[in-house]
């Protein structure tokens, strides 16, 4: 049985099954028209919106789409969690290009809420808008590699775009879950295990092509249309348009990354996480690690990560954590691939409920011990950061935490019968933590003064940014970034 990227952690010292690489088929272009260099800006609409539902009918001649009792509607609008299966969208569009995409906005626009679905995991279950239109970007799912750089369709998941890159020698950091899609995680920063030696996903960014709310494709770059291309590195999923491809840079993939797991004894949580606060940090950039406080009596303790570079050096990095007594110990050194395999797993849906914060400064090791006391099926995650990601200003791109020492996760398992009970549990721990901000890739809805937690100093230029490319708010959701 495959172990999800969670199930792995808890499961320290076991040897994670890699998750299958498939390619992907219906490619976009690698060049589409676009707008003309600079910003060609879209005008804010003083026409009152538009009355009645959107013609289906008509737009069902131009694109491929699913209406509730459809055969197919109920797989395609299901998503990661299965606790957003009760979400009945209006329609979903089942998009194949980018003129799909900008004739599903124009149809919708103003009329009903409109969100894209890339890989399905938001953890709000924003992709799937009650009564809207959710526009299915899995038809447009292509990884072409050209030299350097790397041309990604916007339904691409990370398995495909790992085995793509893998097998053509170069490398992007990304996340771990094999279905989590490209879209969503480069537009919220891209946090993943070689993100201290190659920066996050969105670091790498180069140009991405996107429908906006006047249906216009648009592209974002240094060069056309800066300040969009500013929001999209960070700026989370759902703002600003419908993005329907990526160009990125990419680098030589690594020939050699040692991956390692310790699992220290019970009693041990305390006194590691004090280590790891202080051993990280001071580490080298080829080293990624984290750190997994797992709910029980006593809490559980598990260090887990990666280093780019031969398991010797790993070794040496790993004599740095002081105290290793008692811990079971697992390494062993893969290729490129084989790594982001090793920490991919299942890809079966999960019921979960979760949130975020974001390490700023060192913890207080009792405050997260003690809110995990006895709380079985509850994990919190701290996932490192510095490195390639802290050398960029945090008003360079839109992502803010640059110069975190990691993103904190509060994830517990839950289902129909609990789900309640989980998330009263989760806001408890998170209160216990005594931890601020968060990272929007982990959104949550109950998440108070959000704007600032997600995007700090940048919420007011991501504001404009919002006046600017989505004035009337047709991408508009309960956490979306609105005009100011």
């Amino acid at each position: 049985m495959k172990l999800g990227r969670r199930t792995f952690l808890k499961l320290a010292g076991a040897t994670a099954a890699g998750a299958a690489a498939t390619a992907c088929s219906a490619a976009p272009p690698a060049s589409v028209p676009s707008s003309a260099p600079g910003t060609s800006l879209p005008p804010s609409s003083s026409v009152p919106p538009p009355s009645g539902p959107p013609d289906w009918a008509a737009l069902r001649k131009k694109v491929s789409l699913l209406l509730p009792g459809d055969s197919g509607y109920d797989n395609a609008k299901r998503v990661f969690n299965p606790a957003f299966d009760g979400r009945e969208p209006a329609a979903i569009a089942l998009c194949a290009k980018p003129e799909d995409v900008q004739a599903a906005v124009s149809a919708a626009a103003r009329r009903i809420p409109i969100a894209a679905r890339g890989g399905g995991h938001s953890y709000g279950g924003y992709s799937v808008p009650d009564g809207g239109l959710m526009i299915d970007l899995g038809g447009m799912s292509s990884v072409d590699v050209q030299g350097e750089q790397v041309v990604i369709g916007a339904g691409a998941k990370l398995k495909d775009v790992y085995a793509k890159l893998g097998g053509a020698g170069r490398c992007l950091p990304a996340g771990s879950c094999p279905t989590v899609g490209i879209a969503g995680l480069t537009l919220g920063g891209g946090i993943g295990v070689l993100a201290r030696k190659y920066g996050l996903t969105c670091d790498h960014l180069v140009s991405a092509q996107i429908v906006t709310a006047d249906g216009k494709l648009r592209t974002a770059s240094a060069d056309s249309e800066p300040d969009l291309f500013w929001a999209l590195r960070g700026g989370g999923g759902g703002n600003f348009g419908v993005v329907t491809s990526f160009t990125f840079r990419t680098d030589p993939a690594p020939s050699a990354v040692s991956v390692f797991s310790l699992r220290f004894p019970a009693g041990s949580a305390n006194d590691v996480l004090a280590q790891w606060q202080r051993w990280l940090p001071e580490a080298p950039p080829e080293l990624w690690a984290n750190v997994v406080l797992s709910g029980g009596s006593p809490v559980g303790c598990r260090v887990s990560g990666c280093y780019v570079g031969d398991s010797a050096s790993l070794t040496t990095e790993l004599s740095r954590l002081t105290d290793k007594s008692g811990a079971t110990q697992t390494m062993k050194q893969l290729d490129y691939l084989g790594a982001m395999k090793y920490f991919s797993g299942s890809e079966n849906r999960q019921s979960f409920v979760a949130s975020s914060r974001i390490l700023g400064e060192p913890a207080d090791p009792a405050k997260l011990t003690s809110a995990l006391s006895g709380r079985r099926g509850m994990d919190v995650l701290i996932d490192g950061l510095g490195g390639a990601v802290a050398e960029i200003a945090p008003g360079d791109t839109a992502f803010w935490h640059r110069k975190a020492i990691g993103s904190v996760q509060i994830y517990s398992q839950a289902d129909p019968r609990n789900r309640s009970a989980a998330t009263d549990s989760v806001a408890e721990v998170v209160t216990g933590i005594g931890l601020g901000g968060g990272y929007v890739n982990y959104i949550d809805p109950a998440l108070p003064d959000w704007m600032t937690a997600y995007y700090g100093d940048n919420a007011t230029r991501l504001k404009q940014v919002a006046k600017t490319y989505d004035p009337d708010k047709v991408f508009g959701f309960a956490q979306g970034i609105t005009p100011g």
